[in-house]
């Protein structure tokens, strides 16, 4: 059974068709930088305020954030290229237009971009169904803009969004949703036309909840490693998708990078690993599963 608004049906992992990726790996395994930038003197817009420490401006928490676009994004970087890690970037598209070298770096690089909002102060709980159509347009076309790359998927700024977010995605040719956090592998999202997926994004493998709770650098290895390995040994059965999802502000600190090395280096030294994009899985998924697991989870509904 699915549960309102009836947008994912339940399927247990362990009754699934196996999936095989593309060259029989074991685990496809994505990396999502998320590159921000927090507005100084926000417009407050529905529920959510974006500084409630204090009144605006929070110089110390902008500022904080801003550290990532000036010195942790090109640190993380570093080690990412090290490792030859083509990145799907969670990026704040107005990082394209107010950090033209960053933005020159990914376009280098060839990464692959899922929108994470113009501004991470800019949320989607309050927009009128007008007001997300326009959203979804000034995000594909800002994208096309910069890149040249057609913009498949999304988190939500902040992971916000609306009952209509799924099926206004798909309308606007988006594939792939990663708020859903419910899954080790690919799962299909009823929209009301065209086909849209949850690919498996992690707040568990996620340095922002970690970092903010006091749980240090040396934590997060080990679980980012123990969470590949059980992956890795699920995925002789059926292939498994896992994200790491990054923060340069927070990752990219000193005391913290040598971290991203040491989890890099273990998942690099195993075979039969796909080291991939969000935007890639969602392709192959749609391509090669989408239809017989959709029809699988048929005989799950009540």
């Amino acid at each position: 059974m699915s549960l309102p608004p009836h947008r994912v049906d339940y399927s247990p992992i362990i009754e699934r068709p196996p999936i095989k990726w593309p060259n029989g790996e074991r685990v496809a395994l994505w990396i999502a930088p998320n590159v921000e930038h927090y507005e100084y003197m926000p417009i407050k817009h529905g529920p959510r305020d974006p500084w409630p420490r204090t009144p605006y401006p929070d110089v110390q928490q902008y500022s904080y954030r801003d550290y990532g676009n000036r010195v942790g994004f090109w640190r993380m970087l570093e080690v990412l290229d090290q490792y030859k890690i083509r990145s799907c970037v969670s990026l704040n598209l107005a990082v394209l237009e107010h950090f033209p070298e960053i933005r020159d770096a990914m376009v280098e690089r060839d990464w692959d971009y899922m929108t994470h909002g113009i501004y991470n102060t800019r949320y989607l709980y309050a927009y009128t169904e007008a007001e997300e159509r326009e959203f979804y347009r000034d995000n594909i076309e800002t994208v096309l803009k910069h890149t040249g790359k057609k913009l498949n998927g999304m988190l939500g700024p902040a992971i916000s969004g609306t009952v209509r977010t799924p099926d206004l995605m798909a309308e606007f040719g988006l594939t792939y949703h990663t708020d859903w956090m419910h899954d080790d592998q690919p799962v299909p999202i009823n929209v009301e036309s065209g086909k849209l997926i949850s690919v498996p994004y992690s707040i568990e493998l996620n340095d922002s909840p970690l970092f903010r709770v006091n749980y240090e650098a040396d934590y997060f290895a080990e679980i980012c490693k123990r969470q590949f390995d059980q992956l890795y040994k699920e995925g002789a059965e059926s292939g498994q998708v896992m994200c790491i999802a990054l923060h340069p502000f927070l990752i990219g600190q000193p005391n913290r990078i040598k971290y991203l090395d040491d989890i890099l280096s273990h998942i690099t030294g195993h075979d039969d690993v796909w080291m991939t994009t969000a935007d890639d899985i969602t392709e192959y998924y749609i391509k090669n599963y989408y239809d017989q697991a959709v029809e699988n989870a048929q005989k799950y509904k009540v």
